[in-house]
């Protein structure tokens, strides 16, 4: 059996595997969810709550932007507290101080440490304890939580609308006065939060860790790190060393590529340039468009955590409130970056067979009108939605559905699930009669089908929760479309992108690119496809989605150590020969690709994958750095290196504006770093530590972040943002500067 057939039966295994494990936990998970009763009940019988208000209340949460402000169970924004660790919290010190009345007649606070840690015990054999009758479907709790949860219904529904006491907690928050309106409304959202914190807490049937594995980290209740947090941790570093010695060794042993002989001239010259692909240059001003607004609101989005109801004195939260600007930032993320990447195989597609098949034209043309449909649209939707504007399944279809980086309404997402159809049939129709020829490129043209049909087909996961579905489940499918799909997918067509350019520059062989490419593919999906369960250690599933999170995550970071590698490897081709210098920038931003891949993706991935790192910082700013570096350090680099191999081949006989290319490259590159090191950095550890010795709660409270020295830390984004969007603006002018002045030639 050939080298090639082994790769391609090594490639199928992993994924038939992998995928299999991974349904099979999905259904364990949607067995052992927490569950929602019907009703939750005093111990006289009086109801509390309903499941339907809990349910309602889940809407409600998505409605004024759901992980966009605050966290549920460390997933969500970062300004505003896990709204499950601050809950959880408040109600433990309402019980103890309830108790400490009872038996001392006197507060919690002022009692020895021998009578608290009496009263710990019992307030920990009362929360813990599993009150939910799985026959009547009912969860009774006791006297003393009532009374805490009564409290905290009061507490919330005074921060959520304009008690004047809150003005400042509100301010800290980015939270606007009256962001819920309807007192029916606040009753259903408490009712949400009181079941998103009992899950929490209450031990599952027949075991001693609750159903969030015993996260958040809160030790007046007795959540506290488990044996299977350290076993599986030490697993995934031993691991992680092995597997990167033995990759190691094999990329010694493998040696160099085989000697080519370069072209005298650029190959491209060559190749004839459809009306389709002409067509693309518009998709990279929408590109360059979304970039410039995106940065622009990540700007006003960071400044929300300084100066929570505004922008220096404008009461900008009155009509673009927090919520808002942090969900269109990372949205138009996804937006513009997926962009990029579509029109570059828009591009490709026909260049392969040197024709376009009829319609093909109409369909970049109708690709792109729908595009817009779909941005505008979905921004207006969700801020009709957080306005509160809509009810509560007109949010869900056309407003905001509160899951991070899948917050369109379920309209919108259905659009573009369509949309990214039709864009794979304009893949495919151009390259049919290639593949009927054979030839060199074959397997390579397979393999770019392959990861077209998976960028088409995986996005269709974000439709598989409902309005009201469990939230254990909703993030099950979610992280499918946030981690295989964005995270992964895309990575496998990056690959086979940036190979396929590199054969049709003359700079690799056909078959040593689809043998790359294959084996990339397989040591990337052997962590990547299981690596999803890292982002589902405590939501709400079975301790082995731990296990298999901790080992797999563990294997997604290998193939990112040898990352200087390909680094080398294509800063050797820009210099393999004169006319490649045309090439100079695009492959310079995919040589600082690798550099973020294993600074952003790798090392500040890994800080926060293995399981006992995660329970500690789950949803402190140690995530928006790993966030950010890899987002754009590593998609947002590579969409922006693809655009300018297009616009190179667009454009052939246009002397480029190198100095502004220049400043670009280094400004979006060392505004990064600096954003990263300055601020993000330091911010989490700092709150990380906070989380060791006092609690998620406290990592997240107002009470550390408003200290003058976090305020000073997260002023100090300053000079790393100013930098970043000077290079934003650079790429942006030098985009708009080329394609308006010159007439593309043939």
């Amino acid at each position: 059996m050939s080298r090639e057939r082994k790769l391609w039966w090594s490639f199928i295994l992993v994924v038939a595997i992998s995928f299999s494990v991974l349904l099979y936990y999905g259904y364990e998970i949607y067995q052992v969810s927490p569950p929602v009763p019907e009703q939750v009940v005093d111990a006289d019988g009086k109801v509390l709550f309903t499941g339907q208000e809990i349910k309602d209340g889940q809407n409600v949460w998505q409605s004024i932007g759901g992980q966009e402000v605050g966290t549920i169970w460390g997933h969500g924004a970062y300004v505003a507290p896990d709204w499950t660790a601050d809950w959880l919290h408040r109600e433990a010190l309402i019980m103890l101080d309830s108790y400490a009345q009872q038996e001392f007649a006197s507060a919690y606070a002022d009692l020895s440490d021998e009578d608290q840690a009496k009263l710990q015990t019992r307030l920990k054999n009362n929360i813990r304890k599993n009150t939910f009758n799985e026959e009547t479907n009912t969860l009774t709790i006791d006297a003393d939580r009532v009374k805490a949860v009564n409290e905290l219904s009061a507490y919330y529904s005074g921060l959520f609308t304009d008690d004047p006491q809150f003005d400042q907690l509100r301010k800290d928050y980015a939270i606007p006065k009256n962001s819920i309106k309807d007192p029916e409304r606040l009753h259903k959202l408490n009712a949400f939060f009181f079941w998103a914190t009992w899950a929490t807490v209450t031990e599952r049937p027949g075991d001693q860790v609750s159903y969030t594995h015993n996260w958040p980290n809160e030790k007046l209740v007795g959540n506290e790190m488990t044996m299977d947090l350290l076993a599986w941790s030490g697993v995934s570093i031993i691991l992680l060393i092995f597997c990167v010695g033995a990759l190691v060794l094999w990329q010694v042993k493998s040696g160099e590529d085989d000697e080519l002989l370069y072209p005298a001239q650029d190959p491209l010259l060559r190749q004839g340039i459809t009306p389709s692909m002409r067509l693309t240059k518009k998709y990279f001003w929408i590109v360059s468009l979304l970039m410039l607004v995106q940065v622009g609101l990540g700007i006003v989005t960071a400044h929300y955590g300084v100066e929570g109801d505004g922008l220096y004195g404008i009461p900008l939260d009155q009509f673009l409130p927090y919520s808002v600007t942090r969900t269109w930032h990372t949205q138009l993320a996804i937006f513009w970056i997926a962009t990029a990447w579509l029109a570059t195989g828009l591009y490709i597609a026909p260049a392969v067979g040197g024709k376009d098949p009829k319609f093909q034209c109409f369909g970049v043309n109708f690709l792109f009108i729908a595009l817009l449909i779909i941005v505008v649209g979905s921004m207006v939707g969700q801020w009709f939605g957080v306005m509160q504007k809509l009810d509560l399944v007109q949010n869900f279809w056309f407003g905001h559905q509160g899951y991070e980086y899948v917050d369109l309404g379920r309209f919108w997402q259905l659009f573009l699930f369509v949309g990214l159809f039709v864009w794979l049939a304009l893949m495919v129709r151009p390259l049919i009669p290639v593949l009927k020829k054979g030839g060199e490129e074959k397997n390579l043209i397979i393999m770019f089908l392959i990861s077209c049909s998976a960028i088409a087909l995986f996005y269709g996961a974000g439709l598989m929760w409902g309005r009201q579905t469990n939230l254990a489940i909703a993030e099950y499918w979610r992280w499918w479309v946030v981690h295989l799909w964005v995270e992964g997918f895309f990575e496998v067509f990056a690959t086979v992108v940036m190979a396929f350019l590199f054969v049709r520059l003359g700079l690799l062989k056909p078959k040593s690119a689809t043998a790359s490419v294959l084996f990339s593919t397989i040591i990337f999906l052997s962590g990547g496809i299981l690596g999803t369960f890292h982002h589902l250690y405590f939501s709400g599933t079975p301790t082995a989605v731990m296990a298999l999170g901790a080992t797999f995550s563990a294997l997604e970071v290998v193939p990112l150590t040898i990352i200087g590698f390909e680094a080398y490897h294509n800063y050797k081709l820009s210099k393999s020969t004169k006319w490649l210098q045309d090439y100079k920038w695009p492959i310079y931003y995919l040589i600082s690709v690798a550099f973020w891949n294993f600074l952003g993706a790798g090392v500040f991935g890994f800080i926060i994958n293995p399981p006992i790192a995660l329970y500690y910082v789950q949803g402190l700013n140690t995530t928006p750095l790993h966030g950010h570096t890899a987002l754009f350090g590593v998609y947002g680099m590579l969409g922006i290196g693809l655009m300018l191999f297009v616009l190179r081949s667009l454009y052939r006989d246009v002397q480029w504006n190198e100095k502004i290319l220049k400043i670009g490259f280094w400004s979006l590159n060392t505004g990064l770093l600096a954003m990263a090191l300055l601020s993000l950095l330091p911010v989490g550890v700092w709150q990380a530590i906070a989380s060791i010795k006092e609690g998620m709660w406290y990592a997240r409270s107002a009470e550390l972040m408003q200290q003058p020295g976090m305020v000073f830390l997260k002023w100090m984004r300053t000079p790393g943002d100013v930098i970043f969007a000077i290079g934003v603006f650079a790429c942006a002018w030098f985009v708009f500067d080329l394609t308006w002045k010159n007439k593309i030639k043939n």
